[in-house]
């Protein structure tokens, strides 16, 4: 089977692989109720730290300082974990990608760019550039530091928050790292 470059289809065969990979650490582990306490703990004890971006040979790090110094916004999305609304402020994704010269309105080759967004606990999830692009998609991504009004100090100081999705799998915590990569 012959796979076009794009986005969707790159994020399919990822997605695959790390199914294989998730299930294949699994059945090496504990029972699954262990490993979710398991999970946990190594959460809360994940050292908070600077968010790290990454893009080609440019990279930058915020501090919640620093962070807390850009531009927020506000963003209501239902969690169905918590099956409740909740309030997250923070920074739009894109801005902060931006100033690492990740293209504000792609087109062609920019949109084989994807990122992995990582946690202290080596949690990851990938979403495509079109995904956090507000020029091209309505859903809003941001980088929050704030839920509820006060600081996310169960989940670590940063987290990945994306209306529009139907449960928070991608809502990465305590994050650590961005990296941008591109399709080949």
């Amino acid at each position: 089977m012959r796979i076009r470059h794009s986005a969707a289809a790159f994020v399919l065969v990822l997605g695959i692989g790390q199914i294989a990979r998730l299930g294949q650490a699994q059945s090496q582990q504990q029972p699954a109720a262990a490993h979710g306490m398991d999970m946990e703990h190594r959460a809360a004890k994940a050292a908070p730290g600077p968010l790290k971006v990454s893009f080609g040979d440019k990279s930058a790090e915020w501090t919640q300082a620093t962070l807390a110094a850009l531009p927020h916004v506000t963003l209501t999305v239902f969690n169905a974990h918590a099956k409740a609304n909740q309030t997250y402020t923070g920074v739009p994704l894109m801005a902060l990608l931006a100033q690492l010269g990740v293209p504000e309105k792609p087109h062609g080759n920019d949109l084989r760019l994807y990122l992995v967004a990582e946690g202290a606990d080596g949690y990851k999830a990938v979403y495509s550039l079109a995904e956090v692009n507000p020029d091209l998609h309505d859903g809003t991504v941001i980088v929050a530091d704030t839920l509820e009004g006060k600081g996310l100090a169960d989940g670590g100081p940063f987290e990945i928050v994306a209306a529009g999705e139907k449960r928070p799998a991608r809502w990465v915590r305590n994050l650590v790292s961005i990296k941008i990569l591109t399709a080949e």
